[in-house]
């Protein structure tokens, strides 16, 4: 019985300690962890490119055994990419996502990896631009003659009706 424990225990620290995490670091400082793969390379997924020039970071993320899902250690580095560019206020652009293949067996535990840039979150329109973009519209379908006098007061009433009670 003491064997047997001895034996689990040994296996538990084992498994235990092969998580690794990169945490964000900047690309140009830092290769691809599959690089360093002798046998067990990735497969590389182009999703962006960047036209912006900012500056480009990785971050890298592998299971502590074949048994985590792969797909719980490729969600795992994007949280951390999301939270890092969260802090400078911007929001994150993904341009390569690298994962693991299986079967995740000997060694080949489940890995990934992304390549991103932090960019400016886009603006959202405030409600009064909403409400012009739509007036604005629906005047040049008047004067386009699309619809009539009656039509456009209609439709008129119904948007200021919408922004007065949203």
């Amino acid at each position: 019985m003491k064997i047997i424990f001895i034996l689990l225990t040994l296996a538990s620290l084992y498994t235990a300690g092969c998580a690794k995490d990169s945490g964000v670091v900047l690309a140009k400082d830092v290769n691809s962890f599959f690089d360093s793969a002798v046998v067990y390379h990735g497969e590389v997924k182009i999703l962006a490119e960047d036209a912006t020039g900012s500056e480009q970071y990785r971050v890298f993320h592998q299971g502590a055994t074949g048994f985590v899902p792969l797909s719980m250690v490729r969600e795992e580095v994007e949280e951390q990419a999301k939270d890092f560019c969260e802090k400078t206020g911007k929001t994150i652009k993904i341009l390569q996502e690298i994962k693991s293949v299986p079967p995740h067996i000997l060694g080949n535990w489940p890995r990934a990896e992304l390549l991103f840039v932090c960019i400016t979150k886009p603006s959202v329109p405030s409600f009064e631009v909403f409400f012009y973009i739509k007036l604005t519209n629906l005047k040049k379908l008047l004067d386009d003659g699309t619809i009539t006098k009656e039509e456009f007061e209609q439709q008129k009433a119904k948007i200021l009706n919408q922004k007065l009670n949203p």
